[in-house]
């Protein structure tokens, strides 16, 4: 009920004497946290997404080189060899009226400022394109394990001086190496050995002779296209990889899947199922922000070689839309809800409210707790535990309430405590909701007060959890 009354914002009744309006503080206020938070979420991603562009170099040594440079002027050095004064000489002159020595004076800072830009970009791509030379090395992936030769410590010390510090997530990714693209002669030599174990030797020798047909046919032109996607992306392959492998493929999906990840065997920090869902939930939340802004460290090899983050983008809001012929990635930028699955039904959970994250206290709330659960038997009245269900934030003051219809006449509730001390006074809170559940009942159906009143009990439990 707090919900619906909160979700309507902005009401207007037409009057004889005029236009009512309505007007939802709460509502309003939630409205101007969420865009207060989405243009702050604009303006980290800018930052960030500057920050990686400009790696590994600093907006900080743009302003160290312009400093340098200006300093030199004024000693009447040149460090440009004359590039500052043919800059110079190409900047549109000012009018007349101004004085041609303040004129001259500003054209001297401004070609200065721009020969430091053009010092410091060129000092990037120096610096990008040295990295990723030395990342075109893989000597190191077939070194032993424990004994490393001398040239690759050599190369990993390299690698560590031009990988800058404190990278994000996409700072090396126009430092990586493109995909090589191989000779026709070794693709189809590792094709036949992939094969060989599958065919007997009459259709291994026929699959030879195709292969050599091949080369012989359409291979050299088949390995131009390659080379020059190669040149223009990248990763030549990663796009028709997912398209023609993935998305197009007609099996079954859940076959080739398994567990992403593993809970702890021998530790269990609560057998709360509400619980420990609410904390995991919002320890996920908490990494997707830093995963959307780019604040996480790269995944790096050896910790020092940096793998391809293109991976971490669509970890989160992301779904695969079925088709006839083709599936399709569907990515969204943002998502303020979790779709749940339980018992062949999909709830919908809200994840923000004022602009902010749910708690894992607040999340706790919007599951049934295992006190409901007890109670009543949901598997014997599936219709009615479908047919709706709620659930009320727990506030400042530490109280929260969650309900599931369980039967025809029956509803129970859950009243959940942030904080647990022997003042709390849930005893009084419980009273309200029944006392309010009575008046709603009596105002639809007066004639059956008695009953009602039967079915509405209030029950203690053990572990000082209180149920209507």
């Amino acid at each position: 009920m707090a919900e619906a009354h909160q979700a309507v914002g902005f009401q207007f009744t037409v009057r004889p004497d005029g236009v009512d309006l309505k007007l939802s503080q709460e509502v309003i206020k939630n409205i101007y946290l969420s865009g207060v938070t989405a243009w702050k979420k604009r303006a980290i991603q800018f930052k960030n997404g500057v920050l990686a562009g400009v790696y590994p170099a600093s907006p900080s040594s743009w302003l160290i080189v312009v400093i340098a440079m200006m300093s030199s002027l004024y000693i009447r050095v040149d460090p440009s060899l004359g590039m500052i004064d043919a800059i110079k000489e190409n900047l549109p002159h000012r009018s007349e009226t101004v004085s041609s020595v303040t004129g001259s004076q500003t054209r001297a800072v401004l070609s200065a400022i721009l020969f430091a830009t053009g010092l410091w970009l060129f000092l990037i791509y120096l610096l990008r394109y040295t990295l990723k030379a030395l990342l075109s090395y893989h000597g190191w992936i077939f070194e032993s394990h424990g004994k490393m030769s001398t040239s690759t410590k050599l190369w990993l010390s390299l690698v560590k001086m031009f990988s800058g510090r404190r990278p994000l997530l996409y700072s090396f990714q126009a430092s990586l190496p493109r995909l090589p693209v191989p000779s026709v002669d070794d693709t189809i030599q590792r094709y036949l050995e992939s094969v060989r174990p599958l065919l007997d030797t009459k259709q291994y020798n026929q699959m030879e002779i195709l292969a050599n047909d091949f080369k012989e046919s359409k291979a050299a032109q088949l390995q131009r296209y390659l080379i020059l996607k190669s040149w223009w992306a990248t990763n030549y392959v990663s796009d028709w990889w997912e398209e023609y492998i993935y998305l197009r493929s007609r099996s079954p999906i859940m076959v080739n899947s398994n567990f992403y990840i593993m809970d702890l065997l021998y530790m269990t920090p609560t057998h709360r199922q509400a619980a420990r869902a609410g904390n995991v939930v919002h320890a996920m939340l908490q990494y997707r922000r830093k995963l959307e802004r780019g604040e996480h460290a790269p995944l790096r090899a050896l910790g020092t070689v940096p793998m391809c983050s293109t991976q971490m983008e669509r970890m989160f809001n992301t779904t695969r839309i079925p088709g006839i012929e083709t599936d399709i990635v569907q990515h969204l930028t943002d998502r303020k809800h979790l779709l749940v699955y339980h018992k062949g039904r999909f709830f919908q959970v809200w994840l923000y409210t004022g602009g902010r994250h749910l708690l894992p206290s607040e999340l706790e709330t919007h599951q049934t707790p295992q006190q409901q659960l007890n109670l009543v038997d949901i598997n014997k009245f599936p219709k009615y535990v479908g047919a709706g269900g709620g659930f009320g934030p727990v506030a400042d003051d530490g109280y929260g309430v969650s309900y599931i219809i369980v039967g025809e006449n029956l509803i129970t509730f859950h009243i959940s405590c942030k904080f647990s001390c022997p003042d709390t006074d849930s005893y009084r809170f419980g009273q309200h909701i029944w006392k309010a559940m009575v008046d709603i009942q009596a105002l639809f159906k007066p004639e059956n007060n008695k009953k009602i009143v039967e079915h509405a009990k209030y029950t203690q439990l053990e572990n000082g959890k209180k149920h209507i």
